[in-house]
Protein backbone atom coordinates (compact mmCIF):
# COMPACT_ATOMS: atom_id res chain seq x y z
CA UNK A 1 0.00 0.00 0.00
CA UNK A 2 1.43 3.41 -0.88
CA UNK A 3 0.73 6.12 1.91
CA UNK A 4 0.08 9.54 1.00
CA UNK A 5 0.13 12.70 2.33
CA UNK A 6 -1.79 15.47 -0.17
CA UNK A 7 -0.70 18.85 0.62
CA UNK A 8 -2.44 21.89 -1.36
CA UNK A 9 -3.94 24.95 -0.66
CA UNK A 10 -7.45 25.03 -2.15
CA UNK A 11 -10.13 22.38 -0.57
CA UNK A 12 -11.38 21.16 -3.57
CA UNK A 13 -8.44 20.45 -5.19
CA UNK A 14 -7.08 18.49 -2.35
CA UNK A 15 -11.18 16.82 -2.15
CA UNK A 16 -10.26 15.78 -5.95
CA UNK A 17 -7.20 14.34 -5.40
CA UNK A 18 -8.58 12.25 -2.28
CA UNK A 19 -11.27 11.30 -3.92
CA UNK A 20 -9.17 9.90 -7.21
CA UNK A 21 -6.50 8.17 -4.46
CA UNK A 22 -9.12 6.72 -2.61
CA UNK A 23 -10.31 4.42 -6.17
CA UNK A 24 -7.06 3.27 -5.97
CA UNK A 25 -6.46 -0.17 -4.01
CA UNK A 26 -2.64 0.53 -3.72
CA UNK A 27 -2.62 3.53 -2.07
CA UNK A 28 -4.30 5.50 1.03
CA UNK A 29 -4.14 8.53 1.93
CA UNK A 30 -3.08 9.42 5.29
CA UNK A 31 -3.17 13.06 5.81
CA UNK A 32 -4.04 16.37 4.23
CA UNK A 33 -2.24 19.62 4.54
CA UNK A 34 -3.11 23.34 3.22
CA UNK A 35 0.04 24.67 3.40
CA UNK A 36 4.37 23.74 3.82
CA UNK A 37 4.33 24.62 7.50
CA UNK A 38 1.42 21.86 7.91
CA UNK A 39 2.72 19.54 5.22
CA UNK A 40 5.95 19.41 7.08
CA UNK A 41 4.55 18.76 10.79
CA UNK A 42 1.98 16.13 9.33
CA UNK A 43 4.83 14.58 7.09
CA UNK A 44 6.91 13.74 10.53
CA UNK A 45 3.95 12.60 12.52
CA UNK A 46 2.47 9.97 9.70
CA UNK A 47 6.11 9.15 7.68
CA UNK A 48 3.76 8.71 4.46
CA UNK A 49 6.03 7.01 1.30
CA UNK A 50 4.77 10.07 -0.83
CA UNK A 51 3.66 13.33 0.30
CA UNK A 52 2.23 15.35 -3.37
CA UNK A 53 2.99 18.70 -2.54
CA UNK A 54 1.67 21.60 -4.10
CA UNK A 55 3.83 24.57 -5.53
CA UNK A 56 2.03 27.91 -5.06
CA UNK A 57 0.96 28.01 -1.31
CA UNK A 58 0.67 30.90 0.86
CA UNK A 59 2.52 30.78 4.24
CA UNK A 60 5.57 27.85 3.09
CA UNK A 61 5.34 27.07 -0.47
CA UNK A 62 6.04 23.63 -2.17
CA UNK A 63 9.73 24.12 -3.11
CA UNK A 64 10.71 25.77 0.49
CA UNK A 65 8.63 22.71 2.18
CA UNK A 66 10.01 20.01 -0.17
CA UNK A 67 13.89 21.14 0.57
CA UNK A 68 13.13 21.41 4.47
CA UNK A 69 10.94 17.55 4.29
CA UNK A 70 13.96 16.54 2.21
CA UNK A 71 16.63 16.83 5.12
CA UNK A 72 13.72 15.93 7.74
CA UNK A 73 12.16 13.05 6.31
CA UNK A 74 14.51 11.60 3.83
CA UNK A 75 12.28 8.24 3.58
CA UNK A 76 9.54 10.01 2.19
CA UNK A 77 9.60 11.22 -1.34
CA UNK A 78 7.83 14.27 -2.76
CA UNK A 79 5.80 14.69 -6.09
CA UNK A 80 4.72 18.03 -7.03
CA UNK A 81 1.82 19.33 -8.76
CA UNK A 82 1.43 23.00 -10.56
CA UNK A 83 -0.48 24.84 -12.72
CA UNK A 84 2.70 25.59 -13.98
CA UNK A 85 5.26 23.45 -16.42
CA UNK A 86 8.06 25.77 -17.86
CA UNK A 87 11.35 24.51 -17.22
CA UNK A 88 12.17 26.69 -13.86
CA UNK A 89 9.64 25.12 -12.15
CA UNK A 90 10.27 21.47 -13.30
CA UNK A 91 14.62 22.75 -12.28
CA UNK A 92 13.15 24.58 -8.98
CA UNK A 93 11.00 21.05 -8.06
CA UNK A 94 14.06 18.92 -9.09
CA UNK A 95 16.58 20.88 -7.15
CA UNK A 96 14.20 20.95 -4.07
CA UNK A 97 14.20 17.14 -4.12
CA UNK A 98 10.98 16.01 -6.07
CA UNK A 99 11.10 13.11 -7.54
CA UNK A 100 8.48 14.80 -10.48
CA UNK A 101 6.81 16.97 -11.24
CA UNK A 102 3.05 16.66 -12.78
CA UNK A 103 1.41 19.36 -14.63
CA UNK A 104 -2.81 19.96 -12.67
CA UNK A 105 -3.29 19.84 -16.52
CA UNK A 106 -2.35 16.98 -17.15
CA UNK A 107 -4.45 13.49 -16.76
CA UNK A 108 -4.98 12.07 -13.63
CA UNK A 109 -3.47 8.56 -15.05
CA UNK A 110 0.15 10.32 -15.26
CA UNK A 111 -0.14 11.38 -11.73
CA UNK A 112 -0.88 8.16 -10.41
CA UNK A 113 2.08 7.06 -12.43
CA UNK A 114 4.77 9.20 -10.76
CA UNK A 115 3.32 8.16 -7.51
CA UNK A 116 3.40 4.75 -8.43
CA UNK A 117 6.92 5.09 -9.84
CA UNK A 118 8.12 7.25 -6.62
CA UNK A 119 6.73 4.52 -4.45
CA UNK A 120 8.51 2.01 -5.71
CA UNK A 121 11.80 3.85 -5.70
CA UNK A 122 11.91 3.96 -2.06
CA UNK A 123 11.14 0.16 -1.45
CA UNK A 124 14.24 -1.45 -0.33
Amino acid sequence: MITILLVDDHPAARKTLKMEFDMEPDMQVLGEAEDGFEALDKAEKLHPQVVVMDIKMPRMDGIAATTELCKRNPGSKVVMISLYDDRQTRDEARVAGATALVSKCESPELLLEAIRTTASATIH
